[in-house]
């Protein structure tokens, strides 16, 4: 073992003796032990345990930790301070920024486990609060998050998309002087609007190709790569793989097809086409016999059958929503106050209704609402239903799904609410049984109205907890129980890949921003996308309702 390796292993010994708040004075004497070890001019494996205990700065108790190191591979202490601290924590102290005090905080007093969970709370604006942290650090924070996704060359869609609506901006205006009358569009995973990007395919259709291929080196935002003469390649700054497809204007479209669906998808409809000269995509498809299949939809699943038979959704559109439902205020750890998102909603969005659900009483991190204080958000709520009629303000909750599926208020006060999303938030380790049955458990609640963010997952940083999705969806189909499309583009949770099983099962689906702040109902938009990814039609969207038909929807169910 090397000494960079050994001070590397001391110095996180030290910072998990720091996080778990041990004697200082032990703490100091491993990070010197640290520094000492990675300065010194030789190799201290080939010492032996003596000569190591003479060394500068290390000392008896640390020089058997670093022998019992090079014997083992590890060290007990180590080891038992590691089986006491969640493996997300360990990984944020590799973060440069975040020191053991601060991710002390971040875990003892926010409940924060992970990176993800750090990220989402950074966009949640949740740090702020916290002791040691400020706008500036938070902010600092989530860059840094955000650099370290990046490096592992995958990009949330709503990451990717500000990078590819610039670049395309930037070609076409380049295009234009080159050969006005080419043709450009973005294909692959992100015109499908996949939920995670690994890289851009750019198709470019043009009479003249070797003139575009001469000139491409002049396009200064990027430096492309030709990997042949049809393929260049480029990374941007942000290290997002970007890949230039160059086609005969003629065959535009065409290749525009093979390059936007999945390649099952591509390869069936092609063998019912046929080559040939196509001038748009549509005439590919009626080459087929087949209805246009809307690029979401390209995922070689049941849609070449539905098209045969002219029977596919009319997918649902952002300006088929009437409310939004499942969103937070400063009652609990929201930014904008209960009024500013009701009037950002009426006057800015132009909806009809807007579902409140703070946080129920056991989020104690997000200032979750007790007893008392939900009776006076109720008594706000119907003052500013009194001046905002029509405009309607639902009075929900995100009530907390407890470990053995019950909700965290007794009936008598769930009753008060005109709808409840039922969420789980914390004790997230349960195997698939235990957590499927808590799960069900929750939706049989006569309470329930969504099911909040099924599987808890968080893009590029948290797995799902394990669940039999189709236990679940049936069981919300036999309570009459909505489940939620969480459009927060770190959650786009329930799965689209479970959205036609839960339509086929007659459930209804709601797409939710869970806006922490104004800004946040922009997030419907990326729901919306993954709605129609998943076949979604505005009747089968909760919140796609009129607001008499929603207000009949829930007091049905009540």
């Amino acid at each position: 073992m090397e000494n960079k390796a050994i001070a590397r292993t001391l110095r996180l010994l030290a910072q998990l003796m720091e996080l778990h708040n041990e004697n200082p004075f032990k703490i100091k004497s491993v990070t010197n032990a640290a520094f000492k070890v990675d300065k010194l001019p030789f190799a201290v494996k080939d010492k032996t345990l003596e000569e190591i205990g003479q060394m500068d700065g290390l000392g008896k108790s640390i020089s058997g930790k670093v022998w019992e190191l090079l014997q083992t591979g590890t060290m007990a202490d180590l080891q038992a301070i590691l089986a006491n601290t969640p493996e997300g924590i360990v990984e944020m102290l590799g973060i440069k920024g975040i020191g053991p005090k601060k991710i002390a905080v971040i875990w003892k007093d926010l409940a924060i486990e992970n990176i993800g969970e750090l990220y989402y709370a950074c966009n949640e604006n949740r740090l702020i609060e916290a002791k040691g942290f400020g706008l500036k650090t938070q902010e600092e924070i989530r860059k840094i998050i955000e650099f370290k996704m990046a490096a592992e060359g995958k990009f949330l869609y709503a990451q990717a998309e500000p990078i590819v609506s610039k670049l395309f901006e930037d070609l076409s205006v380049w295009l234009n002087d080159v050969e006005g009358e080419a043709l450009l569009g973005v294909a692959g995973a992100y015109r499908r609007c996949v939920e995670i990007i690994e890289e851009i395919k750019l198709v470019l259709g043009a009479e003249d190709l070797d003139e575009i291929a001469f000139k491409l080196p002049s396009f200064e935002p990027l430096q492309f790569e030709a990997i042949s003469p049809m393929l260049h390649e480029a990374k941007t700054p942000f290290g997002l793989k970007i890949l230039l497809h160059l086609v005969p204007k003629s065959g535009f479209y065409l290749r525009y097809f093979e390059l936007t669906g999945n390649p099952g998808h591509v390869e069936e409809v092609m063998s019912l086409a046929g080559e040939g000269h196509y001038d748009t995509e549509h005439a590919i498809y009626e080459k087929a016999g087949l209805a246009f299949i809307e690029p979401e939809l390209r995922e070689c699943l049941d849609e070449i059958v539905l098209a045969k038979s002219n029977t596919l959704p009319t997918l649902i559109a952002y300006g088929d929503l009437k409310g939004s439902l499942h969103n937070h205020s400063t009652w609990s750890d929201g930014v904008n106050t209960l009024e500013e998102m009701a009037l950002y909603c009426k006057d800015h969005l132009q909806l009809e209704y807007l579902g409140m659900c703070d946080h129920s009483k056991s989020a104690f991190y997000a200032n979750g609402l007790n007893e008392q204080r939900i009776y006076a958000q109720h008594i706000e709520i119907d003052a500013l239903n009194e001046r905002l009629a029509p405009f309607k303000i639902f009075k929900g909750i995100e009530s907390d799904i407890l470990y053995d599926g019950s909700l965290d208020y007794p009936e008598d006060v769930l009753k008060t609410f005109d709808f409840v999303v039922a969420s789980v938030h914390s004790i997230l380790r349960m195997d698939e049984e235990k957590a499927t049955s808590r799960l069900v458990t929750a939706i049989e609640n006569p309470y329930t109205t969504i099911l909040g963010h099924p599987t808890g997952r968080l893009l590029l940083s948290r797995k799902g907890y394990p669940i039999d999705y189709k236990k679940v969806i049936d069981a919300c189909a036999a309570n009459n129980v909505v489940i939620e499309i969480n459009a927060n583009p770190l959650r786009l949770d329930l799965d689209w890949r479970w959205h036609r099983y839960a339509l086929e099962r007659g459930v209804l689906l709601s797409i939710n921003p869970d806006a922490h702040r104004t800004e946040g109902f922009h997030d419907v938009r990326y729901g919306v996308l993954i709605g129609r990814k998943g076949g979604l039609q505005a009747t089968q969207c909760l919140n796609a309702f009129s607001l008499q038909h929603i207000t009949h929807y829930f007091n049905n169910k009540k």
